[in-house]
């Protein structure tokens, strides 16, 4: 019942010599379609041509974007290996060594392509379009499914859905594509989730009702706008983190995280609710955004650091009531990232982060500490991982980067270079005894890497991750400070001080842009000043016209002191 083929051939060969072998192998949709196929691949120049068809492809979607830093680690990862990642571990094959599934998962996905609005805005736009059309009449999705039949699970996951209006909004401010707010989209429809039930697998119907994907996102947000006790969302079966499905098990816990992610949603939606001329959802969105800040700000905070939810029976979990899972990075990383919370706030709460979070000496950062083990709290599947082991404290490489965007945000130079070069895989693959301990491929992105002491700083699931997306979204948005809006670049980089400078060339459709970086000075705040073709731009920004030619860009970083006035 193990099925295989083989293909054989016996050859000659003497020193020095060359032999050239090409197997063919195919398969078409009738025998018509079959004999085109053989026929087509004849000649030894069909599998030059086929190869070269892949190398030009790869070359020109990995080379849209490509920079020279003064790290050498970074110019691997970021030229080629993380797209390339994303795209066919992610996107195509949905595989990797650890699983192989070969489902769409709706956040998972959403949250990859949002790395190719550089480099592949079309296939943003088809993913955002594909997974609108796996969404139930009353704004939840499922939370994975099996092309091309549609099977998968409806589920209480708490924060699946919110990612269609995360991705959406982000690929108009970035593409300037409003008319896909547009597009016609059918709803799926299934039987409701019965009281107590957590999730069921089944075969939805397409439903006959439609709507333009701007509809999608309001019920999404709509289906979102439930809270509870100390008015924060729901956490459902799991909120970001699956394996902790049992914090609200009985339909009353409350997520911290949910709040500061639904807080961003809403923030930024409500422009777009304006641009459609929903003034009624537009201000909907407005106040729901200052409750929830309220809330946050009354509810949230444990004195030192944001927990991370409530349990069913109002318990805090990520408080410094818990024995086990005292802190938690993504209430801290989102409280940076949404804007939610309080300046001081933040800052403190970044503090704790490294304080507690950080294992310099491991080179990692671990999603919260200490792991969950031997306490009565029971968050879910999550306590079945071994202490230290992928989301049981261990560094999930996913929230690692979250916390690095977040020192990146607050505008540490430093520490978000000093963390960035702890997550990049290739420096735990520099020499032998490093490898020996890292077991893994050094030039992709690992899911995780293990806390445990028997097997500390190992890394796991590989390849198949959706770190590898927001890895190259650290580099390229959060560090490098390259952002798109429609047609134009903004540019707020967080390099290090210590950087002269670094250079990044920018294919815009037809034309180049070579934009060279210089950086002087020692002082905390930037004056920059950028020249395109030797004219300097009062903007701030470079305006990306399509004409065909290579510009030269110059952008010029001085540091200076803040001025103190009594």
């Amino acid at each position: 019942l193990d099925p295989c083929a083989a293909i054989k051939t016996a050859f000659d060969i003497a020193e020095e010599e060359e032999y050239e072998i090409i197997f063919r192998l195919g398969a078409g949709k009738n025998m018509q379609h079959a004999l085109d196929i053989i026929h087509g691949a004849q000649s030894p120049s069909a599998a030059k041509d086929a190869l070269k068809k892949v190398h030009d492809y790869w070359n020109r979607t990995l080379g849209m974007v490509a920079f020279k830093t003064p790290d050498a680690a970074l110019n691997i990862l970021a030229n080629g290996w993380l797209n390339y990642q994303t795209i066919a571990s992610r996107i195509w094959g949905r595989s990797g060594f650890y699983q192989s599934g070969g489902a769409f998962g709706f956040r998972d996905q959403l949250q990859d392509v949002l790395s190719l609005m550089h480099t592949k805005p079309e296939m943003v736009k088809s993913q955002i379009l594909l997974c609108a059309s796996r969404q139930f009449k009353e704004g939840d999705v499922q939370h994975w499914w099996h092309p091309p039949t549609g099977r998968g699970v409806r589920t209480t996951c708490s924060d699946d859905y919110l990612w269609l209006p995360f991705a959406v909004i982000s690929y108009i401010k970035s593409s300037g594509d409003k008319q896909i707010l547009n597009e016609q989209i059918p709803f799926l429809e299934g039987r409701m989730l019965n009281a107590g039930e957590e999730s069921y697998y089944d075969l939805p119907i397409r439903s006959d009702a439609t709507a333009d994907l701007y509809e999608h996102c309001i019920r999404s947000i709509e289906h979102g706008l439930r809270f509870g006790e100390h008015g924060l969302p729901f956490i459902g079966s799991g909120d970001w983190n699956d394996g902790m499905d049992k914090v609200g098990a009985h339909g009353k816990g409350e997520s911290v995280w949910l709040a500061f992610f639904l807080y961003d949603i809403l923030i930024r939606f409500e422009p777009v609710a304006v641009l459609r001329n929903d003034t009624g959802f537009a201000q909907k969105c407005k106040e729901a955004a200052a409750l929830l800040r309220n809330n946050i700000s009354e509810h949230a905070w444990d004195g030192s650091w944001y927990r991370r939810a409530y349990f069913d029976d109002g318990t805090p979990l990520g408080s410094q009531e818990n024995i086990e899972c005292k802190i938690d990075s993504i209430a801290q990383s989102w409280s940076v990232l949404s804007n939610a919370g309080d300046h001081d706030r933040k800052l403190l709460a970044l503090e704790s982060a490294d304080k507690y979070l950080v294992r310099k000496e491991e080179g990692m950062i671990q999603l919260f500490n200490p792991p969950f083990d031997k306490s009565d709290m029971n968050p879910g599947y999550i306590k079945g991982y071994v202490p230290g082991v992928r989301e049981n404290g261990g560094q999930y490489t996913h929230a690692a980067i979250w916390l690095v965007m977040a020192f990146a945000a607050m505008g540490n130079r430093k520490r978000t270079w000093e963390l960035l070069q702890m997550i990049n895989p290739l420096n735990r693959g520099n020499d032998e005894s490093r490898i020996a301990v890292y077991k893994t491929e050094p030039y992709v992105i690992a899911a995780d890497v293990y806390a445990e002491p028997k097997h500390k700083g190992r890394g796991g699931w590989s390849w198949y991750t959706g770190s590898a997306g927001w890895m190259y979204q650290l580099l390229i948005s959060s560090f490098m400070g390259l952002r798109k809006e429609a047609d134009v670049l903004k540019f707020e980089p967080c390099i290090p001080v210590e950087w002269k400078g670094f250079e990044i060339s920018y294919t815009f459709k037809e034309t180049n842009y070579q934009i060279v970086f210089t950086q002087s000075g020692s002082g905390a705040e930037k004056l920059m000043k950028i020249i395109v073709d030797d004219k300097e731009q009062e903007n701030g920004s470079i305006s990306l016209i399509n004409d065909g030619n290579t510009h030269k860009v110059r952008i010029e970083i001085t540091n200076v002191e803040i001025a103190i006035h009594s």
